[in-house]
């Protein structure tokens, strides 16, 4: 039997790549892996705790119905990260500013904490997206700045999808790994090394529902995809829309509509985590001019059009 490398082994190891490293970002990934192992337990109780299921009767910043689940994942990711020290602040998508910690932490977080929450009272993959930066500010609380930065000054960044199994897939700018949930020992083991997202791909995942809000060059594409009998796989959760992308070869893409001419998807916390995460992977993300990883926020809750997936089938989507 092969020797199983277990997620806290793997960031040991790692921390060779960082000379001069201190432990910090390990101790930051550990409290995010055990908030991710809590949530997975929660989420698969979902059908028998009723307390876990339904709308929490309040609204996040971007007008949308929170999930009693998405509170507890949202508290639960804050207060692990707060005990850690290694964190001054975090922005998340279910809080309308940044959360302070006051700690002298030296990285800020942003998060998704429970990506596709709609979809937790039927039973469909859900997930956490995080990204971190590395703080910039020298006051003494972190600042709008420390998170205005470009995706490409990402330290790490990283999602957790909780579905048939529960599996954490990061990177730290040194290719991209997947650990998946061993229940039976509560612990996350490497089972997707070096992870190599495909050139090309079969599949294409589009909210078609906004066909006709769409550019005229984004349905030429579509068509193009009928044509070419790719296969339509749409979730409604975006971590396991692009986890299955990343691993099969895809496209995912959310364009501007008639109604969100800026998009819908979160720069801060969904595109430019997912893009880091793409790019060493070997592929692409654009909001449809602009290389993702180069945009620099200019607002916490900022959105943008997103193209992400194999590279071949991103470029000819631009091209469209």
């Amino acid at each position: 039997m092969a020797d199983i490398k277990t997620l806290s082994e793997f960031i040991v190891e790692r921390q060779s790549d960082f000379p001069g490293s201190t432990g910090d970002l390990s101790a930051l990934l550990t409290a995010i892996r055990l908030a991710g192992k809590i949530v997975s337990r929660e989420a698969n109780k979902a059908g028998l705790l009723a307390d876990i299921l339904g709308a929490a009767g309040s609204e996040n910043v971007q007008g949308e119905a929170q999930q009693k689940l998405d509170v507890y994942a949202n508290n639960l990711f804050i207060r692990m990260m707060r005990t850690q020290g290694t964190v001054c602040a975090v922005a998340s998508e279910e809080n309308d500013d940044i959360v302070h910690f006051d700690n002298g932490g030296k990285y800020v977080v942003a998060m998704d904490p429970l990506d596709g929450s709609s979809n937790i009272d039927v039973n469909v993959s859900i997930g956490t997206i995080f990204s971190i930066y590395r703080r910039i500010s020298t006051g003494p609380k972190a600042t709008m700045e420390d998170f205005m930065q470009p995706g490409s000054a990402q330290v790490a960044a990283g999602y957790i999808v909780y579905g048939s199994s529960t599996m954490l897939v990061y990177t730290t700018g040194h290719g991209v790994n997947g650990f998946t949930l061993d229940p039976s020992i509560g612990t996350f083991c490497l089972s997707h090394p070096n992870i190599t997202t495909p050139q090309e791909g079969s599949i294409y995942s589009v909210n078609e529902g906004n066909y006709y809000e769409f550019s005229d060059g984004v349905r030429n594409y579509i068509d193009d995809c009928k044509r070419q009998k790719m296969s339509a796989r749409y979730i409604g959760s975006l971590v396991a829309d692009f986890h299955r992308n990343l691993l099969k070869g895809g496209i995912y893409f959310y364009p501007a509509t008639a109604k969100a001419p800026k998009g819908k998807l979160r720069l801060l916390y969904e595109a430019n985590t997912l893009a880091l995460i793409v790019e060493q992977a070997g592929g692409m993300a654009t909001d449809g001019t602009t290389r993702i990883l180069d945009l620099k926020p200019t607002e916490l809750h900022q959105r943008c059009p997103l193209f992400i997936g194999s590279k071949g089938m991103v470029q000819k989507a631009m091209r469209s």
